[in-house]
């Protein structure tokens, strides 16, 4: 029944679609919903046909069982969690706002997807916290996304770079992509580029090199190994006025080829949704905005000769205020500052005690803060400090007699072990240009990590990374 169910789904996503060409500025409710259900149903499918997931295997009762029991707080794994379903909302999104709808309007087909998942595609109770981090997380990374999708795609190109562009831009963002399939405009060619936000000044980093973390193992055992940095900074920094949400956005991630180590270590998004100028003069630029934040940080145990994460916090659910300043009073050197204050809607911290079925870490929520500090000679030389201070509060605990061998994982409902916890990581970077756009990069961060438990003694730790890298450099200026 369950795959007559995903053919028939397929079928109604593909005829939602007119046979049409349709440009992304018009609205198609059909379309959008037909992939929001899709995105879904494919999903499920995936892990109920083909990963054989527990979780994947649903019908009525599974159904009836959600809605009596409401929501808890879930104990998956925090790349589940904390990046995993934010992916998820972006596919709602994009599913949105390739057909039409706006930043705002496609966030409510966020929060639509994700209850359909939460009630209808899961055995397992629905998530309080999927609730939050699914629709708001979405929001970032699928404006991200499209924002980079649209910079890749060009209807104007014919033969392999039509190929190439089409392929990228539905790897970056898949239902964009999957769209343009449907209505054929993958291979239609145009006059015009096609483009909803022409190109602006963008640049790219792709750093690749050694890291070492942690070295109390032989070396070259398990504390070194590979990693790779993509930096994109989109937009005008220091623009006086946000037209549009995510007219600026700055991302850096981190993946890293490492034993015992996550893929994903690092991801860090920061979009600006307003800003406003508060000083523009020959020798000073300052700007106060909203911003939008996504902050992901992951590590694992390194060895049994240092059996502890070192280190485990997320944000991907933030909104604060920020200052950017610019000093322009130096011909040779360029001075620029940044300082963000946030408030956390949902976000994780790494528990000492609370280890239930894939989960050991504490949910919660808080408060963050940021600033930064970039110098750069014109030609040769940069360096920049940058520090980062998350508060997290866990509210909803478990009773300290608590028996855990009787315990039910799917049916506890708490957020960790009730703490309070302080996060920092300090990041220094140091950059030398050796050719054209092609620069040999040095990094050290320290991360701090301060617990308060209710019922057990406080726990101090800090962890210390460091990467040596070659770095690629490209900036293209604004056109269409």
């Amino acid at each position: 029944m369950w795959k007559r169910i995903s053919l028939l789904t397929l079928f109604l996503v593909c005829f939602s679609f007119s046979g049409k060409p349709q440009f992304d500025t018009k609205k198609d409710w059909g379309a959008a919903i037909g992939l929001t259900w899709g995105s879904n149903v494919a999903i499920w499918s995936f892990n109920r046909f083909i990963a054989r997931s527990d979780f994947a295997y649903i019908g009525l009762n599974t159904v009836k069982e959600n809605f009596k029991k409401g929501f808890v707080w879930d104990n998956d794994k925090v790349g589940t969690n904390m990046f995993g379903h934010p992916y998820h909302g972006s596919l709602y999104f994009n599913a949105a706002r390739s057909n039409g709808f706006s930043f705002w309007e496609a966030g409510g087909f966020n929060l639509g997807g994700s209850l359909m998942w939460e009630m209808l595609m899961e055995n397992e109770y629905p998530s309080i916290n999927d609730l939050v981090t699914t629709p708001v997380g979405g929001l970032i990374l699928g404006e991200t996304f499209y924002r980079l999708s649209d910079v890749i795609l060009d209807d104007r190109a014919v033969g392999f770079e039509r190929f190439g562009r089409e392929l990228t831009g539905l790897v970056v963002s898949p239902v964009r992509g999957i769209n343009r399939i449907i209505r054929g405009d993958a291979w239609r060619k145009r006059n015009a580029s096609g483009r909803q936000f022409g190109i602006p000044d963008i640049s790219v980093r792709v750093a690749v090199g050694m890291r070492a973390l942690e070295l109390k193992d032989e070396l070259f055992d398990k504390g070194v190994g590979m990693t790779t940095t993509l930096h994109v900074e989109y937009g005008d920094r220091f623009a006086t006025k946000t037209e549009k949400p995510y007219d600026y956005f700055m991302l850096n991630a981190n993946l890293h080829v490492q034993k015992m180590q996550p893929v994903l270590g690092q991801i860090n998004i920061k979009g600006r949704l307003y800003s406003t100028g508060l000083m523009d003069s020959p020798k000073d630029f300052l700007s106060l905005g909203v911003y939008q934040h996504f902050d992901y940080y992951d590590s694992d145990i390194i060895s049994a000769v240092s059996p502890y994460v070192p280190y485990r916090f997320c944000a991907p659910a933030s909104f604060g205020l920020g200052l950017v300043y610019d000093n322009k009073r130096f011909r040779k050197w360029k001075i620029d500052s940044f300082f963000h204050a946030n408030v956390i809607l949902m976000g994780a911290s790494l528990s000492d005690h609370y280890v239930v079925d894939d989960r050991n870490y504490n949910l919660a929520n808080g408060f963050s803060w940021q600033w930064g500090i970039n110098l750069s000679n014109r030609k040769k030389f940069s360096a920049s400090l940058h520090y980062e201070g998350f508060r997290f509060f866990t509210w909803k605990g478990y009773d300290k007699e608590m028996d855990w061998g009787s315990v039910d994982p799917r049916s506890l409902n708490v957020q960790g072990d009730e703490s309070q916890a302080i996060s920092q990581a300090l990041h220094f970077r140091m950059e030398y240009k050796l050719a054209n756009r092609l620069y040999l990069t040095g990094t050290y961060s320290n991360y701090f990590r301060e617990t308060t438990y209710r019922y057990f003694d406080d726990v101090f730790s800090q962890t210390s990374e460091g990467k040596f890298m070659l770095t690629y450099f490209f900036k293209s200026l604004p056109s269409n």
